[in-house]
């Protein structure tokens, strides 16, 4: 019998096969959920494929050099200062050229320099280019030392000040070679930061603005105003930026040389030798005046011992500082003259206020690691500058005799 309305049809089976119809549907539901995942990944896939592929795309024209690209041509019009970064790649540079209107387009620099192996040694610091240069001009002006700005070289032992020898010559100070350093010559007008401006800002100008670190502003502020800048500018080379005024140009290299600190462990290691960073800063500026690299460590050691004594430290190179003079030997009138850096002076316990010299790497690292010993006594005792150490006052005296009688001083 035909029972196509279901009528006389078992009732358990028609509950089965509605929930196996619900399941069915919810199968059916779960498999559309996951193709429509499914499809929303690919396409995400296809997007960052399509657009690695057009990165890969223009990389590779800029590479094989299809298509073409703007160029200016001729050797350029107005001058510009273009600055090269630590680390930077030829594209890098190329696109600074390009920013600052030199070249028509990045590609004009790299392809005029795809030959030419000099583009990748150009090294950090500012350069005078002109604005609307053909790529080939550009680059044969990068690569030519001439175009580059000739940067502030300190060494080991510079003071701000200029100091005048006994025969009347005159050593320049970082401010005077700061002020050389500054000097541009833009489309025929030549423009210096003088020494003037530079002690001025020096002397008067927030410590803090010019960029003294929290560590040694106490001590900067209670310094001499002409020496409170004293120690902080640390050998090596400064790239200074042409047009900048005498603030920026202190604040430029204090930050330059703050890095360099950090690199030689001040201020984060000076706290093992029990002295503040300012302080251990002092202490590596008379190690780097008082004696050669290689009786660094035991010269520090002196020192230390002399402070921890109590005993004054009389040390030549800090009477001198303050009278303007490079030589270390000094005379009794000299030594008998009172002031805050004359350490032979009863009055004058302790460290001097300020370092006296800019320290380099090696008496930083001298400062913070001492070479044990118990000696409180040295002298130069050898024409070379070689340093002989003792422990008691007739063996120096004994020293300085010996020293004196071979011609050494």
């Amino acid at each position: 019998m035909n029972d196509d309305l279901g009528l006389f049809a078992d009732p358990d089976a028609r509950h089965d096969e509605r929930a196996r119809g619900k399941r069915d549907a919810a199968v059916a539901a779960r498999r559309a959920k996951r193709r429509r995942k499914r499809t929303i990944l690919w396409v995400v896939v296809a997007l960052v494929l399509a657009g690695g592929g057009v990165g890969a795309y223009y990389g590779y024209k800029t590479l094989s050099g299809i298509g073409s690209y703007p160029d200016f041509a001729g050797s350029g019009e107005t001058d510009v200062v273009v600055e090269v970064k630590d680390g930077d790649l030829v594209s890098a540079i190329a696109n600074t050229l390009y920013d600052q209107g030199v070249v028509a387009s990045a590609r004009a620099f790299t392809t005029a320099g795809a030959e030419d192996a000099r583009v990748n040694a150009i090294q950090p610091g500012f350069y005078l280019m002109k604005t609307k240069m053909s790529g080939k001009a550009a680059v044969t002006r990068m690569i030519d030392p001439a175009s580059k700005v000739v940067p502030l070289e300190v060494k080991g032992g510079n003071v701000l000040h200029d100091i005048t020898g006994l025969d009347g010559k005159v050593t320049k100070g970082i401010l005077s070679m700061l002020s050389d350093a500054s000097c541009v010559e833009l489309d025929g007008n030549k423009k210096c930061v003088t020494p003037q401006e530079l002690r001025e800002a020096a002397d008067n100008a927030d410590p803090a603005a010019l960029g003294v670190p929290d560590w040694a502003l106490a001590d900067v502020n209670a310094a001499p105003k002409e020496n409170r800048l004293e120690g902080l500018i640390v050998p090596g080379l400064y790239h200074l930026k042409p047009g900048a005024n005498a603030a920026e140009l202190l604040k430029s290299v204090i930050a330059t040389s703050l890095n360099r600190l950090q690199g030689y462990s001040i201020p984060n290691g000076s706290g093992k030798t029990g002295f503040r960073p300012y302080e251990v800063l002092v202490i590596a500026s008379l190690i780097e005046k008082e004696g050669l690299t290689k009786d660094f460590g035991k010269i520090s050691q002196v020192i230390y011992n002399r402070l921890a004594k109590g005993q004054i430290l009389e040390l030549d190179s800090t009477v001198n500082y303050k009278l303007d003079r490079p030589h270390i030997t000094t005379s009794d009138a000299d030594r008998a003259k009172s002031g805050p850096y004359n350490t032979y002076s009863a009055g004058v316990k302790g460290l001097p206020p300020t370092p006296i010299g800019s320290p380099g790497r090696e008496a930083i690292t001298a400062a913070i690691n001492p070479e044990p010993g118990a000696w409180l006594y040295f002298v130069k005792c050898q024409k070379d500058g070689t340093t002989c150490f003792n422990n008691t006052f007739p063996e120096h005296r004994a020293a300085v005799d010996k020293a004196r009688a071979e011609g050494v001083f």
